[in-house]
């Protein structure tokens, strides 16, 4: 490898809109110009096989040299990101294809298609708000982002997403290959350098077998491992995923528990019978509104409509919705919080007030069977 300069993301960035900061190595613009140029075309073959391009912000906890939390920070994407991702991708389809191609085990990243289920679910929500996933009983990841890009502008886009994602199947490691579904890829196979995770080194193990490369490659009977090393790795980075949104939840906490009373943007970003699930759109935290503390009426579960809606209105909270929350309770011990609705049925439809019958709009929706 031939290394024409170390830069950061942000560097990179900045050479690309023709910013130079003094620190800047300096780099041939034309390195530049052929760098973007490739991830265009990366990125255009992405939309072509239609991948499902999810828009899920991330943050980071800003802890002082003392040890103080003092605040979080939405983690800024960038084209150079996206560029060195797209990067990864190609050099994992490579990977795999090469272990195809030279007859060696290959720990594959898989991702399966959406349960059947979970697609009908999915439709009924879509239908309830006007909208509807293309594909039959054949959906493939271009139906998806066909709906995304059908969806973008609309203020339930993120409630949208949401149920997107709470559609799709798991992705998992495993030597037998089903293709990645989000990605829309036929094979795929974590191949990144430095090597970060065990998958990362079956993969380069079996090059070096594979490709005569050295003395360090596959044992002879390690492939017969590779089932059970896929399912004890899948479960070992859900385990690790779990400690960091622990963390994450811990320390945001810790950061909120002098702003009990405050008031908060929101969006509900899960609805269950018992209440809501809603994200303070500034932290990243999210905090649970029990459907006890909802004022107006009995709350009925929707499931269809994934809300919670006053019995026999249309007032009420469901999926996606942005309402202004007020913290009430931060449990430093578990990492909790419990939240309220600043302004109580703040979702525009009207009720149907007490002994008042509805006029016949011709969409009148089937009242919903209590669920116990």
């Amino acid at each position: 490898m031939r290394s024409a300069a170390r830069l950061t993301y942000n560097q990179v960035q900045n050479l690309r809109d023709g910013i130079i900061e003094e620190d800047t190595p300096s780099v041939p613009t034309e390195l530049i110009s052929d760098l973007y140029g490739t991830f265009e075309a990366l990125n255009a073959a992405r939309h072509a096989r239609g991948v499902i391009d999810l828009d899920l912000p991330e943050r980071k906890i800003r802890v002082e040299l003392d040890g103080t939390i003092s605040g979080v920070d939405l983690r800024i994407r960038l084209d150079s990101h996206r560029l060195i991702e797209e990067f990864m991708i190609l050099a994992n389809v490579c990977a795999a294809e090469t272990l195809e191609a030279v007859k060696m085990p290959c720990m594959y990243r898989i991702h399966d298609d959406p349960a059947p289920d979970r697609v009908v679910a999915l439709r009924k929500f879509l239908k309830t708000i006007g909208l509807d996933l293309a594909g039959g009983q054949a959906v493939r990841p271009r139906h998806f982002a066909h709906l995304l890009q059908k969806a973008k502008g609309r203020p339930d886009f993120m409630g949208i997403q949401d149920a997107i994602l709470r559609c799709q199947s798991q992705a998992v490691y495993s030597p037998n290959n089903v293709g990645h579904f989000g990605l829309a890829l036929r094979r795929y196979a974590h191949f990144t350098s430095p090597i970060r995770r065990y998958s990362d080194l079956l993969v380069h193990r079996a090059l070096i077998l594979g490709l005569n490369l050295g003395d360090d490659g596959l044992a002879s009977d390690d492939a017969d491992d590779f089932p059970g090393i896929g399912e004890h790795i899948s479960t070992t980075e859900r385990r690790a995923m779990a400690a960091e949104r622990d963390a994450f939840d811990r320390l945001a906490t810790i950061y909120l528990s002098e702003r009990v009373g405050a008031e908060f943007n929101a969006r509900i970003t899960g609805v269950e019978r018992f209440g809501l699930f809603a994200e303070l759109l500034d932290i990243g935290a999210s905090g649970l509104i029990p459907v006890s503390t909802l004022e107006g009426g009995y709350y009925r579960f929707d499931e269809d409509r994934r809300g919670l809606f006053i019995d026999g209105s249309n007032t009420g909270y469901k999926l996606g919705q942005f309402l202004k929350v007020r913290l009430k309770e931060a449990n430093i011990a578990t990492g909790g919080l419990l939240i309220e609705p600043a302004e109580q049925n703040s979702e525009k439809n009207k009720a149907t007030k007490p002994g008042h019958r509805r006029k016949n709009t011709g969409n009148k929706r089937p009242r919903t069977k209590r669920r116990r």
